[in-house]
């Protein structure tokens, strides 16, 4: 017995050999700066220390209703509860892999009646035609890790936990971008739908004098249907506005976990807010703290650890077992020294022939590795290609949105000026209904271009992985990136 336990005690003692290989990052090919220019002034990221995450980047748009939406679906967003399940799942399962490490203890008890024929010819049982067996033990399984099998493969869904975790914080960044750009665009369809009204009526209005000249004859039929085709398809226009509208809400109901049926958004009629920006001098490494490029890189550490395990199947398993316990027929007290009973000693098993399973088990896990360093490297570049895209759309579209804006105010303009003409009697009210339909146009054509930039600078964000603050004092603003005025 001294001799069996020494033996496992040496058998610990050299337990902790790996085969995982050593772990490193994938070489990837990174710039210290971006390539778009993030100001004109500067032209380039100057790299420094981000000292806090912010959470709440939203805030930057002082938007109550849009502060209540995040907050909902932050917690009722039915993906992001099946995420959290499966976070859940992932470190359930790491905590399984990691009590493999440890020996297991069971107890049982039998009690078993046994009646032997008899004419059996091995011995007679005329005076014992049954018997009774009964036992009480308890069981000792230890499998000793000598080659890091059940270490690597705890190591392994430690890894998949914590990408888990990772892929949980893209989906909420993700979600939490869904709902601002939903929510943005709702209130530029409040803005279009309003001006799509006034055009409505101005179409309705220049129909009606237009029909007036048809009957004085000052005006030809067909310039009637003319006046009709426009007034119809304004008003068709509009219905698709407020379909869309319709769509929009049911779509921030599903992201903030609510039915549809019972959710709705007061229309407002408002300027949208002006594009976020980053702020000056973030560091293009500030990639590397994305949830998703922190996921992928946790799955090539959980492939890298399961190539151990996979190299630890050409060796020989140790286990030490045994058990003790108490064991009658049924005659007398059953927990008294003369029926004690002990077993313990160890066991070893080692695969000589399997048809090649080990080697393809190897051959898995190192193709499994290597499609995890791709996946890793692309979602680096795919990251980085998001930030430059970004960028330029921000850059270009906030050009266009301010020629547009330019071109709005020229319209509106106009339009005082041919109000003014109509009122002095210089010129007839159908230059002003056309001015009317000319500012109204080029507002809503200012407005979806300002939503545009407002939509890729949340998409900007995101792909920087959500707020940022530069300093420990700006960390504690309700908001970590500005509204550009």
């Amino acid at each position: 017995m001294k001799k069996v336990l020494m033996l496992g005690l040496v058998l610990v003692g050299v337990s902790g050999c790996s085969f995982a290989p050593s772990y490193t990052r994938p070489d990837l090919p990174t710039a210290s700066q971006y390539h778009e220019k993030m100001t004109e002034e500067d032209g380039h990221w100057v790299p420094f220390k981000a000292t806090e995450v912010s959470q709440t980047w939203w805030k930057a748009f002082h938007d109550p209703v849009l502060d209540d939406l995040e907050r909902s679906g932050l917690v009722a967003n039915q993906n992001l509860l099946a995420a959290l399940a499966r976070l859940d799942q992932g470190r359930s399962l790491a905590r399984e892999q990691w009590a493999n490490l440890w020996p297991t203890t069971g107890a049982s008890a039998t009690h078993q009646l046994t009646k032997i024929s008899e004419h059996t010819m091995i011995f007679p049982v005329q005076n014992y035609p049954a018997f009774q067996t009964n036992q009480v033990q308890l069981d000792l399984n230890y499998e000793l890790d000598l080659w890091g099998a059940l270490r690597n493969a705890a190591h392994a869904a430690d890894a998949q936990a914590r990408a888990s975790a990772d892929d949980l914080a893209t989906l909420a960044l993700s979600t939490e971008a869904e709902i601002a750009l939903d929510y943005e665009s709702l209130r530029a369809l409040d803005t279009e739908l309003f001006e799509t009204e006034r055009l409505v009526r101005s179409w309705a209005d220049n129909r009606t004098l237009t029909a007036v000249l048809v009957a004085g004859a000052e005006a030809a039929v067909p310039d009637q249907a003319q006046a009709d085709l426009n007034w119809q398809m304004a008003r068709q226009q509009l219905n698709e506005l407020r379909l869309q509208r319709q769509q929009m809400e049911h779509a921030l109901a599903l992201l903030v976990g609510s039915n549809p049926e019972g959710f709705h958004i007061a229309p407002v009629r408002d300027e949208l807010p002006h594009p976020l920006h980053p702020v000056p001098g973030m560091p293009s490494v500030l990639l590397e703290r994305r949830p998703d490029v922190v996921s992928a890189e946790e799955k090539v550490k959980a492939a890298n650890a399961n190539i151990g395990v996979a190299k630890a199947a050409w060796f020989p398993v140790f286990n030490l077992t045994g058990y003790t316990g108490y064991g009658n027929t049924g005659y007398g007290p059953l927990l008294v020294a003369p029926n004690r009973l002990w077993s313990f000693g160890p066991t070893l098993s080692l695969p000589l022939f399997n048809v090649g399973q080990i080697a393809a088990a190897n051959d898995l896990a190192r193709a499994q590795w290597e499609e995890s360093v791709a996946n890793y490297r692309n979602t680096v570049l795919g990251a980085w290609r998001e930030v430059e895209d970004q960028l330029a759309a921000l850059r270009e579209l906030e050009a266009e949105a301010d020629a547009a804006r330019g071109a709005s105010a020229a319209a509106q303009q106009a339009l005082e000026q041919a109000r003014l003409r109509f009122e002095g009697g210089l010129t007839n009210r159908f230059e002003v209904l056309q001015a009317e339909r000319a500012a109204a146009l080029t507002l809503t054509g200012a407005t979806q271009l300002r939503l545009r930039a407002l939509a890729s600078s949340i998409v900007l964000v995101k792909a920087l992985g959500g707020g940022w603050s530069d300093s420990p004092d700006s960390a504690k603003s309700p908001a970590s990136v500005g509204a550009h005025s």
